[in-house]
């Protein structure tokens, strides 16, 4: 039963059928029959998990399970204390309400790869980074919630799934590399 911590590049799909002009797993992983536990959007970049287990695939996946996760978020702006607070309450995003969540400002990770295509820079508008760790992971949830603060989001990297992180496991954007549950 492998389990595969895969770094996602930017635009790339989570899934592995091909689809017309665009990359997909199947683009960068040749391991026959594993899938995703738990999907990013093509707009996302960072860490998915993989496997060929059903039951871990769910375990990782469900919302029951609750395995935390963080993303490094780059947003348009910077934030206040109040900004920081709303996004950790919970947050009503019209058609659902977050669960409360950790949300602090950190310095642009040192680690962090450049994004192809460059982020856009505006010298009259700051963008500063979040670390915002959830239980929860709804879709577009992120960036829906830097949105309903003010803060749209610039880059968002998913860089730790429960125990496993892109900081204890590097891999740049395409690598992978097998590991073993203890």
């Amino acid at each position: 039963m492998p389990l595969i911590l895969f770094n996602k590049p930017f635009q790339v799909l989570c899934q592995f059928s091909p689809q017309e002009g665009r990359e997909s797993l199947a683009d960068y992983l040749a391991i026959p029959g594993i899938y995703p536990a738990g999907r990013l959007d093509a707009d996302s970049e960072g860490l998915m998990l993989l496997t060929d287990d059903g039951r871990l695939q769910h375990k990782i996946a469900h919302p029951d399970h609750k395995e935390a996760k963080t993303y490094l978020v780059q947003v348009d702006g910077v934030p206040d204390a109040a900004a920081l607070a709303r996004l950790q309450a919970p947050l009503d995003l019209g058609d659902f309400v977050t669960q409360p969540c950790r949300a602090v400002r950190i310095a642009e990770p040192e680690w962090l790869w450049p994004r192809n295509p460059p982020i856009r820079a505006r010298a009259d508008k700051p963008t500063s980074w979040l670390a915002i760790t959830l239980a929860e992971g709804k879709n577009r949830q992120v960036r829906r919630m830097t949105a309903a603060v003010g803060l749209p989001t610039l880059r968002l990297v998913r860089s730790s799934i429960g125990p496993f992180s892109l900081a204890s496991h590097p891999l740049m954007p395409g690598e992978f590399a097998e590991v073993t549950l203890a």
